[in-house]
């Protein structure tokens, strides 16, 4: 059986035992969704959104689309990584040399990781007053004080998500090229970098499609990779443009641990897809966008945060060993 590596005990993690009459990798917390409408005042909406452990409690970063729809990053905090108190006012950014940084038109999509002892922050950002979308990066040891890097792409990019420790030496960060709109370009790339600031040795790490038509039309990383000794486990989201519009699911996939551009195993079908009325109803309609889990390293015991409907913020939880094994059991390589 797989072994987590690296990771923590992490004991209060929000879990609810898989229902009885179900035999699904992935299940549904009971009381979904755990983020409604109107979640603070200047926002109608919270989801794909970051969480993370920290201080003996949990941290996120929340995407929140405010009442003229554009979309920004707020901090928030909980005791149980279920009921969440989210500040107001959006996060502030400093340069590198402590100045304020002009407010960019959208933040959205954030993923937290902790690298040795920084967090980091990646999200999808404007590419300096242009309306294009790359990946912004920002570092943090508090969360009270967030210092924003260059950005890591030329436009167009989307899902930058750092893998949790250097490898060969260099930081990695999983990304999905695009276009301007919702995407002709679907595929899933790697770029290393030895300083967070210089990004190369772009490498493909698969293409839309390659896995079944529920991931047709593209796929784009999702949670930060979590490592085990067998291969890095990540779940990633998956889309198909059917007669009704774009479906987002949930794929995973096994990356080998010294050179995560390879393909170790590649889930042939979804493990979790639009069917609640909260994932099939709302602002976009049939959408569930994973972004986030905690894992107990323990018990491989892990709670997915996903996007509903982009509207809301629901909780799935599963097992690492299990999903691992089911991977492989239904890979489609």
């Amino acid at each position: 059986m797989s072994k987590i590596v690296g990771g923590v005990s992490l004991a209060k993690i929000p879990w609810q035992e898989r229902p009885a009459d179900s035999s699904a990798i992935l299940w549904r917390y009971d009381a979904n969704p755990i983020i409604g409408w109107n979640p603070i005042p200047d926002g109608a909406r919270a989801f794909n959104s970051a969480v993370v452990p920290f201080g003996g409690g949990f941290v996120g970063v929340f995407r929140i689309d405010h009442h003229n729809d554009m979309p920004q990053l707020h901090f928030g905090t909980s005791e149980n990584a279920i009921d969440w108190n989210i500040q107001n006012d959006a996060i502030r950014f400093v340069s590198e040399s402590g100045e304020p940084m002009p407010r960019s038109a959208y933040y959205y999509d954030p993923r937290v990781v902790k690298i040795e002892d920084t967090y980091y922050v990646t999200w999808c950002n404007e590419f300096i007053g242009t309306m294009s979308p790359t990946i912004g990066i920002a570092k943090t040891t508090d969360f009270k004080s967030f210092v924003q890097l260059e950005n890591a792409f030329l436009p167009f990019n989307r899902n930058g998500v750092l893998f949790p420790r250097k490898i060969g030496g260099e930081f990695v960060m999983l990304n999905r090229p695009s276009d301007n709109g919702h995407t002709p370009f679907g595929d899933v790339y790697l770029s290393r970098s030895p300083d967070m600031t210089f990004w190369g040795k772009h490498r493909l790490v698969m293409k839309a499609g390659q896995g079944g038509w529920w991931e047709a039309t593209k796929i784009g990383p999702g949670p930060v990779p979590i490592e085990t000794d067998e291969g890095w486990l990540v779940i990633y989201h998956a889309v198909i443009n059917n007669c009704n519009g774009f479906v987002y699911s949930f794929g995973s996939v096994i990356l080998d641990l010294d050179d995560p551009s390879k393909v170790l195993a590649r889930s042939s079908r979804y493990l979790l897809s639009p069917e609640k009325p909260y994932e099939t109803t709302g602002f976009v309609p049939n959408v569930a966008f994973p972004c986030a889990t905690l894992c107990d390293a323990d018990t491989g015991r892990l709670a997915v945060y996903y996007g509903a409907a982009d509207t809301y913020t629901a909780l799935a939880f599963g097992n690492v060993y299990e999903i691992m094994e089911w991977t492989r059991a239904n890979s489609s390589i």
